[in-house]
């Protein structure tokens, strides 16, 4: 086996684990190496998708209901043959290439299943029972898009809209409706860096590892600020947000979009120009799968040091290990903002390991200067420190040796499914001593539970809460994240973690934020509520914890630009309408 094929194939099996922080960064908590936790896309107790909440169709918050639409079959043969049909009448060209991007699993089983399966994430949405697809598209080009919107449209398929597969809650390839479609973007993943612009253009169907190796390929000293996991679609994570170990020194991704391509229901292509400025603001951090099939974006690049130093310091409990924390936490808002330091906790049998994992824009003189004054708590030693590029620093976040693989790493779009369940808080105001033990002991009882501790502050705290729909920036000491795994396709085991991530969640209320309690879009938990029917105050329930103050103009948007709500999910932004 070549060494770019082994590290190819273990970069899958860390993307597993290490993607129940996916959408921002690093790997997961407690993790010293490859481990065999989940791949991003997660399960949920309720939304689609088999396990305890309801599948689509049954009991249970229903998601958005079909539009209108003139064809009411929903036999895969008969859509197949109608949808193919329909294909030319819409596209804005003639073009003969349509019968090779469509699939069903009547027509062209094969591909149809292998499509399917290439992008799904998550086991727990990947049985019998699961809900599939009546048709998968595979456009190739902008018009391909235009007319697979339109004829889905016309023959009322719901479009689920699937860049890489990492939402959490499988929103972009199942659905709680019983007619619909994905449209899949993996062909679409053009990326063009343009140095002297410092900008990339990057299609929605790209990866980030696509992305991070043509900016390594043409510079050293750019970067950009996302997420850790090569395998990511930029699609969805940049509509989302998105951050990365930069997110102090440059904030989330989405504040660095200078123009977006979209096709909106209407089968239209525009940019900022066209689109205007309220969309082009809904597209950064507001789901863009609540507005169109989003094509790509432009984003201006960072400037990023020769060198950046990384290092892992793990603090047993017995090594005062809470003291370390209590000293992060009063630390991180207001240190270097080159500096980045998770913490990561997990259950270690009947212990907890604590891990504080680094990323630093200069080199190890430097960062060791500044923990020796600031946090020696941590007693990092220059051995502990590894001098590397910003590329490499990626490797080392997902635990690849860097001196050893090849980039082109980066450039594999294989993952490997699993099981999980992933939920998010904010933490605004300090956790005491006594609490922090709290929590320790908490965690004891939960052996499938970790959590990352991801520190804000720094560019955070300089961008308005209005400045993009994502509103949790100043006030916010760090997020978390609450990564439940299990490997067991039993049901029983899923019950067992489903009810952890739980007890974990509801055990941390008295320290996160309140009024409402805040969630980040990025990690989908349809716990916090699912839209039913179309009316605004369904998904009031879950925009306000994503989205605060932002979700009323959100709606506002989506109703001026899909006011028959055609592009809808589970957690989508509804139009307003006529019903309640």
């Amino acid at each position: 086996m070549s060494r770019v094929v082994f590290f190819s194939l273990l970069l899958l099996i860390i993307c597993l684990f290490f993607t129940s922080f996916s959408n921002g960064a690093g790997p997961p908590a407690g993790s010293k190496g490859p481990a065999k936790g989940p791949s991003p896309g997660a399960p949920g107790s309720k939304g689609p998708g088999p396990g305890k909440g309801p599948s689509p169709g049954a009991s249970g918050p229903k998601g958005p209901g079909p539009g209108p639409g003139p064809v009411s079959s929903s036999d895969p043969g008969s859509l197949y043959k109608s949808f193919l049909d329909c294909l030319p009448t819409q596209s804005p060209q003639p073009d003969p290439s349509f019968s090779t991007i469509v699939y069903s699993s009547t027509a062209n089983s094969s591909a149809y299943t292998k499509t399917l399966q290439d992008h799904i994430r998550n086991k727990r949405y990947n049985v019998a029972s699961t809900p599939k697809p009546v048709i998968i598209a595979t456009p190739k080009k902008e018009s391909h898009v235009q007319a697979i919107v339109l004829c889905a449209k016309k023959l009322n398929i719901q479009i689920k809209i699937r860049s890489g597969g990492h939402d959490y809650e499988a929103i972009s390839y199942v659905s709680s409706e019983k007619k619909f479609m994905i449209l899949d973007m993996f062909n679409i993943r053009k990326v063009d860096i343009n140095i002297p612009a410092q900008t990339a253009y990057v299609e929605a169907g790209a990866q980030l590892g696509d992305l991070y190796y043509r900016i390594w390929e043409k510079s050293k000293v750019h970067g950009f600020p996302s997420g850790v996991c090569p395998t990511i679609g930029v699609g969805g994570h940049l509509s989302g947000s998105g951050y990365g170990t930069m997110i102090r020194k440059y904030g989330l991704s989405i504040d660095h979009i200078t123009d977006a391509k979209i096709v909106t229901a209407n089968g239209k292509v525009m940019d900022r120009k066209t689109m205007g400025e309220d969309l082009f603001w809904a597209l950064r951090g507001g789901s863009g799968s609540s507005f169109g099939v989003v094509l790509s974006f432009t984003v201006k690049l960072v400037s990023v040091p020769k060198v950046t130093t990384v290092f892992r310091i793990e603090k047993p409990v017995e090594q005062n290990a809470i003291d370390a924390i209590m000293k992060w936490q009063s630390i991180m808002p207001t240190i270097d903002n080159d500096l980045f330091i998770r913490l990561l906790l997990s259950t270690n049998k009947n212990s907890i390991r604590t891990v504080f994992i680094a990323n630093f824009l200069g080199d190890s003189s430097r960062v060791l200067a500044l923990m020796n004054k600031s946090f020696p708590e941590l007693g990092v030693k220059k051995e502990d420190c590894h001098e590397v590029t910003w590329f490499q620093s990626l490797f080392y976040w997902a635990e690849i040796d860097y001196n050893k693989s090849k980039p082109e790493v980066f450039l594999d779009r294989k993952t490997v499914p699993n099981f999980f369940k992933r939920k998010s808080d904010y933490v605004q105001t300090p956790i005491q001593k006594a609490g922090w033990s709290a929590i320790f002991n908490k965690l004891k009882g939960l052996d499938k539970v970790a959590m990352g501790f991801n520190p804000y502050g720094g560019k955070m705290s300089e961008i308005a809460a209005n400045a993009t729909p994502m509103p949790h920036r100043a006030g916010n000491l760090y997020k978390i994240q609450y990564s439940i795994n299990w490997g067991e396709s039993d049901p029983k085991a899923t019950e067992n973690g489903l009810k952890q991530a739980k007890d974990i969640f509801e055990f941390m209320t008295t320290y996160v934020s309140k009024n409402p309690r805040g969630a980040f879009t990025n990690y989908r938990d349809f716990d916090i509520g699912v839209r039913s029917g179309d009316g605004f105050n369904s998904g009031k329930v879950y925009g306000e914890k994503y989205y605060k103050g932002n979700y009323e103009r959100l709606v506002k948007i989506k109703t001026a630009v899909d006011p028959d709500n055609f592009f809808r999910n589970e957690q989508s932004i509804p139009a307003q309408s006529k019903k309640g």
